[in-house]
């Protein structure tokens, strides 16, 4: 065979192996394609604090690494198989631990386990911006990873962005319009109630703090409609206070919670400040009119089903019929 044969020989069976593949990458397109049809999935784009994701693939084994996210999704519906552990609880909140059973504990919120994340194949990775940006990136290479931007009083804005992660927009605004016509008709029941003054103090280890209204139970009060003392009536998350301040933690009503991880350090600071003779001689002290409530509930957990249950709090002290 001359030389000009083979090689046009060649050109003949390379062109064809071309037209071969590119027919066999075709069909596989179109296969994906009806596969996805199949299962009723389109991936799907989410803008989040660190840009925008495409999830290509319906997700099924979601980890979640905020205390607030894991809440959202329960009320969501979606267990994730991994998550970080509650800042309280061994390893979760009392109010959420019969629906976690089976979950891997991935650290902590600061200090989240990359190597454990891995060997969950999670196909969704859902953070906070606040508290994980230095590991996005590590975390973007394992699966697609959305973030939150805050914490803090943001939780409505971050539920509606873990509903968006996981495809779930509708049925997530659907759950918040269904929260605020809870406060709506909270409100209209409450009535001139609502003129209370409503003072809100938490006890750490090592420090005592006067709650303001950008922080968790800050945003729930005000939303309803709650007077909040002068002092605590500012668009910022709390002061740590010394005794000298005690008098401006002084209200109609005082609830207080107590971030205790175990050593007693903040029940016995608990114990002190309210038996000081300054706190003793409050209003709200000598009216008998300061409840302890969880600390899970009105501020650590952060999430849909704690703003729900902190309602359930005030609707017990405030629509009582006795009260």
């Amino acid at each position: 065979m001359s030389k000009k044969y083979i090689v046009l020989f060649s050109l003949v069976f390379t062109f064809t192996l071309l037209l071969s593949a590119c027919g066999g990458s075709e069909e596989t397109s179109e296969q994906e394609d009806k596969q996805k049809e199949a299962n009723g999935f389109e991936p799907y784009t989410v803008e989040h604090a660190m840009g925008t994701t495409t999830v290509e693939e319906k997700p099924e084994r979601v980890v979640i690494l905020t205390n607030e996210g894991t809440e959202a999704l329960l009320a969501l519906g979606k267990k994730p198989v991994g998550a970080v552990k509650s800042w309280t609880g061994d390893p979760w909140y009392d109010h959420i631990s019969d629906q976690m059973e089976g979950v891997e504990v991935l650290g902590d919120e600061t200090n989240v386990n990359i190597e454990k994340i891995i060997e969950l194949k999670p196909d969704l990775i859902i953070g906070n911006k606040m508290r994980q940006e230095d590991v996005y990136d590590k975390l973007s290479a394992i699966a697609p990873t959305i973030f939150s931007e805050t914490l803090r009083g943001e939780w409505q804005n971050n539920f509606m962005t873990y509903a968006k992660a996981l495809n779930m927009e509708d049925k997530g605004q659907k759950m918040i319009d269904e929260y605020d016509q809870r406060l709506d008709s909270f409100a209209e029941k409450a009535g001139d109630k609502l003129n209370q003054k409503v003072s809100v103090i938490r006890f750490m280890p090592d420090h005592v703090r006067i709650y303001h209204k950008d922080s968790f139970s800050g945003v729930i009060l005000e939303e309803i409609g709650f007077q909040r003392p002068e002092s605590q009536d500012v668009n910022d998350f709390m002061e740590k206070a010394t005794k000298e301040r005690i008098p401006a933690m002084d209200g109609d009503v005082l609830f207080y919670f107590t971030y205790e991880p175990g050593d007693g350090a903040a029940t016995n600071l608990e114990e002190e400040w309210l038996n000081d003779p300054l706190f003793q001689n409050l209003e709200v002290a000598k009216e008998g009119d300061v409840h302890k409530v969880s600390d899970a509930i009105w501020n650590t957990a952060g999430g849909y089903i704690a703003a729900n249950k902190m309602v359930d709090d005030l609707e017990e002290y405030f629509l009582d019929e006795e009260q």
